[in-house]
């Protein structure tokens, strides 16, 4: 039998000659032209890959850089040394002759770009020492290019990169460094959108503990000069992993940074054993979310969440919270509780991918931007005093106008034509529902304001009785309960083509009082509910008859529509001529509690969110905005809609963040590789969330607040799709 020492020596050589072989795989592929870093060929990324490039371009302005090379296709750089006398002659110089261990990293010229990092997907060797070690690294880092791409940008560069797999793969190489003290970099905030904060993750060591997910690190968020702003986990003072010498350093590299690139970077840094600073790496940060502009409005769900609760299509938009907003808009206004200028430039109620959200400083949910400068404009004041008088004099006015007014409704409503009346006539009865929901939504807003509008029975609470007493035989179906006891409409939100599905039958809570006990302001909200069914209904008729007219292709898709576009379709004009591209808009978003608009999309307003993270079961926000879904672990058949909960941000889960919902890992950074993925994805993500796994087993409902880290999970079995919209006999009335 062999020894131990032949078997091992028998390993040496079995190692040395699939190291040899490497080498000679290189020297049959062609030896790559040497670029060294400092020189002006090395900065253009067409050649040097974008790493590389960022780096030439950094060290040339001044800033720390490690000496090295780049090897590049000799057909890209005509008359740069290439060859294996090159080649070797460059490895001797900077590796001292194989005595000092080197670091071979991939430069593609898809790396680092603006719109995709493709962070962490190509190969990095680290500690290569020797000329065998060295070209075999070579060829493992060219190797990686042939994996293809994945990510927002993979469809139209993939092709290249397959038809010449090395062609557009320079490899970058520099003096291996072992660091003190190193991590990541964001010369802005890039989960908030702020420009005015810096985020540092640092760990002991190198960054790439930290960049692959396997390390969380401490979370510094500075000021512009550098300055603590917040310590995540908190450090004892004067005993954090960097102190404020070395934090600003930092922020003096990420602004100079900024200035030789033209805009804030995220960055790889590491102080050496002797305190030197270093940059390692350079690239624009991708996905950055828009900022909102200072005078954008404070925008929210909360006050409206209530009567649309799910995502709304264009032609519910139309129908319903476009009356709600000028019917809100003109309770205001008489109320003088907003300038009527502001009123007319934007509607109080909005929309946002489907999502009703209302303005909370105008229906005062949310205090004044300014309340010093509200309190001394005297045009404020003289507003108030007018709407006062105003107000005085509709609190014995308003419950005999609002009688009248529901008279009217009940008597038009009565009225409607049936399901064989002409087309006309329908569209009509639609019509006027959009008119008299103004009114409704404005006389209903003002009872509010009025004293006593909170006492006394409501509407829900009727309809809860009238099923309660209904319930003992259950003879009827939801919808014959409802055509017998239309009070049931309340506990439903309005939807166009949804069958009414009523709660679980629920216990005795005493015996209904009718319709016209209920008060003023409850009776306007009961007739808002009618006059929308009736509209849902009148839609759903006039959608049938289009379809058998030929005219639309299937009757749940008139709800795409808007209601110019659908008056024009009943009068013959033909649909858009878009309408054949246009989709259902998914049930996906969820709006922060409070938020601004920043490029058409909700950014949260910080300390205004629902929940603290800590609350919520959450961690730290890495950014993509809000999501819901259902928890998955990665295994089995993936669910609709699906949060994946792992316990690291591993890099291979990359393939899976197309679609995804949501991403939540129990540990990592916000600034690591497959963070950084998630975002560009637009994959709202939570890291650093304890015992993520075991609390959200698959199949939990949860929510994912990208902003502030919150993990929110509903209580029982999740439902996905349409169930959430559709289906509300699981919730308890």
């Amino acid at each position: 039998m062999a020894t131990e020492a032949e078997r091992t020596a028998g390993a040496d050589d079995s190692d040395r000659a699939a190291r040899g072989a490497r080498a000679d795989r290189l020297a049959r592929a062609g030896w790559p032209a040497v670029l060294p870093l400092h020189t002006g060929p090395a900065r253009d990324p067409d050649r040097a890959g974008a790493k590389a490039a960022n780096l030439a371009r950094a060290a040339a302005a001044g800033l720390p850089v490690l000496p090295g090379f780049v090897l590049t296709d000799p057909a890209l750089a005509p008359g740069v040394p290439a060859g294996p006398r090159a080649l070797r002659a460059a490895w001797r110089d900077l590796s001292e002759a194989g005595q000092r261990p080197l670091i071979v990293r991939s430069s593609s010229a898809y790396e680092d770009a603006a719109d995709s990092s493709m962070a962490g997907w190509y190969e990095t060797v680290p500690d290569v020492r020797g000329w065998e070690d060295f070209a075999a690294a070579v060829r493992r880092v060219l190797d990686s290019a042939a994996r293809g791409l994945v990510g927002p940008a993979a469809a139209p560069r993939e092709a290249p990169l397959r038809a010449g797999a090395h062609a557009r793969m320079a490899v970058l190489v520099q003096p291996m460094l072992r660091p003190a003290a190193g991590g990541v970099m964001f010369g802005a905030d890039p989960v908030a959108g702020r420009h005015d904060r810096l985020l540092v993750s640092a760990v002991d060591g190198g960054p790439d503990t930290l960049v692959d997910g396997t390390a969380q690190g401490i979370r510094y968020q500075l000021n512009r000069r550098g300055r603590r702003v917040a310590v995540d986990p908190a450090e004892p003072p004067g005993e954090g992993l960097l102190g404020r010498g070395e934090l600003a350093r930092l922020a003096s590299l990420a602004r100079r940074a900024e200035r030789v690139f033209g805009g804030p970077q995220d960055v790889e840094f590491g102080f050496d054993p002797d305190g030197r600073l270093w940059l390692f790496q350079s690239r624009p940060i991708t996905a950055m979310p828009p900022r909102p502009p200072r005078t954008a409005r404070l925008l929210g769900p909360g006050p409206v969440a209530e009567t649309f609760p799910a995502v709304l299509q264009p032609l519910e938009e139309d129908l319903w919270v476009a009356p709600m907003a000028h019917g809100l808009a003109v309770a205001l206004d008489i109320a003088g509780t907003a300038p009527r200028r502001h009123l007319r430039a934007l509607p109080v109620v909005t929309t946002v991918d489907g999502r009703a959200a209302a303005d909370l400083r105008l229906l005062g949910a949310a205090k004044p931007a300014h309340p010093v400068r509200d309190f001394l404009n005297p045009l404020r004041g003289a507003r108030l005093l007018g709407a006062a008088w105003r107000m005085g004099r509709l609190r014995t006015a308003l419950p005999a106008l609002a009688l009248d007014l529901m008279a009217e409704v009940d008597e038009q409503l009565a009225a409607v034509p049936g399901p064989a009346a002409a087309g006309g006539r329908l569209l009509d009865a639609a019509g006027w529902g959009r008119t008299v929901l103004s009114a409704l939504h404005a006389q209903e807003s003002l009872a509010g304001a009025l004293p006593g509008a909170g006492a006394g029975a409501t509407a829900a609470g009727e309809a809860l009785a009238v099923l309660a007493e209904e319930g003992r035989d259950g003879a009827y179906d939801d919808a014959e309960l409802i055509a017998r006891h239309p009070v049931l409409l309340a506990l439903l939100p309005p939807a166009l083509g949804a069958a009414p599905v009523l709660p679980a039958r629920t216990r005795w809570s005493g015996v209904p009082r009718g319709v016209g006990a209920l008060p003023v302001r409850e009776g306007l909200r009961l007739r808002i509910r009618w006059v929308q069914e009736m509209q849902s209904r009148v839609v759903a008729e006039l959608a049938e008859r289009l379809v058998a007219a030929g005219a639309l292709d299937e009757a749940a898709r008139v709800a795409l529509l808007r209601w110019p576009e659908l008056v024009a379709v009943a009068e013959g004009r033909g649909l858009p001529r878009d309408f054949a591209e246009r989709l259902p808009r998914p049930e996906r978003l969820v709006l922060p509690a409070a938020f601004r608009l920043a490029g058409g999309r909700p950014v949260a307003e910080p300390g205004r969110t629902a929940g603290a993270a800590g609350a919520a079961g959450g961690g730290q926000g890495a950014g993509g905005g809000a999501g819901a879904g259902v928890a998955w672990d990665g295994t089995g058949e993936r669910p609709p809609n699906a949060v994946l909960v792992v316990p690291v941000l591993d890099p291979g889960l990359a393939p899976q963040l197309a679609g995804l919902a949501g991403l939540v890992a129990e540990t990592g950074s916000a600034l690591s590789h497959l963070a950084v993925l998630a975002r560009e994805f637009g994959v709202p993500t939570a890291v650093g969330v304890p015992g993520a796994v075991g609390r959200f087993p698959p199949g939990t409902a949860l929510t994912v607040d990208g902003t502030t880290g919150a993990v929110t999970a509903a209580g029982g079995e999740a439902r996905t799709g349409d169930g959430a919209r559709g289906d509300s006999r699981e919730a308890a009335a």
